[in-house]
Formats: structure tokens, sequence, C-alpha cells
């Protein structure tokens, strides 16, 4: 388990305050997956109504606030493959 995934998944637990509801996958490239869910954000791979995939430069990017993630979508820095809404909500709730 990567360390920059860990410290990504307890920054996203503040960020998000207490979970999500819905379920998505972070899918960072060539490093792991965070789960974020209901019981908050986590390193793990599990079945997810969305998984967003992005090189680990642009997910921190996302996190960190310093990028919108419908702005990395539409420049292709972010794919997103499942339940668009979710996407959105997740997106929103990030904000």
């Amino acid at each position: 388990m990567s360390e920059t995934l860990t410290q990504a998944a307890e920054t996203l637990n503040e960020k998000m305050d207490g979970g999500f509801d819905g379920s998505a996958k972070f899918d960072i490239t060539g490093m792991g997956t965070i789960m974020l869910d209901q019981n908050g954000a986590r390193v793990a791979d599990e079945e997810a109504e969305v998984t967003m995939t992005a090189d680990a430069e642009t997910f921190q990017s996302i996190i960190e606030g310093d990028l919108n993630p419908t702005t990395a979508f539409m420049s292709g820095k972010l794919t997103i493959d499942g339940d668009m809404g979710t996407a959105m909500k997740l997106a929103s709730a990030m904000a």
C-alpha cells in the first residue's frame, strides 16, 4: 500500500467529512485505487457505481481543489466509467 494513496484517502476523508452517498473508485494510474462511499475513503479496489481514472498529478490537483473535476474530464485528464450522475454528485460534494 502506497503512502501516497493512504495520504490521499485521509485528505478525501477530511474533505468529504463522513463519506459519500454512493460508491466511487479513483484509479490512479500506476499507483492503485481509492474507494469512496458511505464509510469514507480508503485504499481498496472494489466494485463501484463509477470509476474515475487519472494520473497522480491530476488526481492530486483535484483533491487539493486546484483542478475542477469537470474541467479535468472535459480536457481529457480524467476519464469516467460508469454512472455519470454519481460522478457529478461526487464532484459537487468535493467542491
